[in-house]
């Protein structure tokens, strides 16, 4: 928000939309995986060395992202959203903002702490389940909104 408001106020909303913007989406291409490398490289020997805390840590997320992905989507259903805001909606639900809890977790109880191994271990649970309700959202679409360019 800043760095948009700075440029905004400096070049303009249309070159920071046309110009600026388009770029900040190659970024999050790069930052993405070096999040992923990054916390693993940290927590990745412990998540080894202790796979049953990691399976309790994970116990609760799964129905979680489920839960949270199919509540969103009939709620929107029933609002009569279109396929892509309902689907919009339920992917933004279901997901988590690890990355920031991660960070937080570290930063507040230490490198070595539970939270920090809580935190990790989300992306392990949350990436799987998410890929996978890609592939729902397209039988979602197919059988509920009659989208027959749906992959597949």
């Amino acid at each position: 928000m800043v760095i948009r408001s700075v440029l905004v106020r400096c070049r303009g909303a249309e070159w920071y939309d046309s110009e600026f913007a388009p770029h900040l989406g190659r970024l999050a291409l790069v930052g993405f995986p070096y999040t992923m490398v990054t916390m693993f490289s940290l927590k990745g020997a412990t998540i080894v060395e202790l796979p049953f805390d990691v399976l309790r840590i994970s116990l609760p997320l799964l129905p979680y992202f489920l839960i949270m992905f199919m509540v969103s989507f009939v709620m929107s259903m029933a609002l009569g959203f279109s396929y892509e805001k309902n689907i919009t909606v339920s992917f933004t639900a279901a997901s988590n903002n690890f990355e920031l809890a991660i960070a937080l977790a570290i930063g507040v109880f230490g490198i070595s702490s539970g939270q920090a191994l809580a935190a990790v271990v989300g992306p392990l649970i949350e990436v799987p389940v998410l890929v996978g309700l890609v592939y729902v959202s397209l039988y979602i679409g197919r059988r509920f909104y009659g989208l027959s360019n749906a992959s597949k």
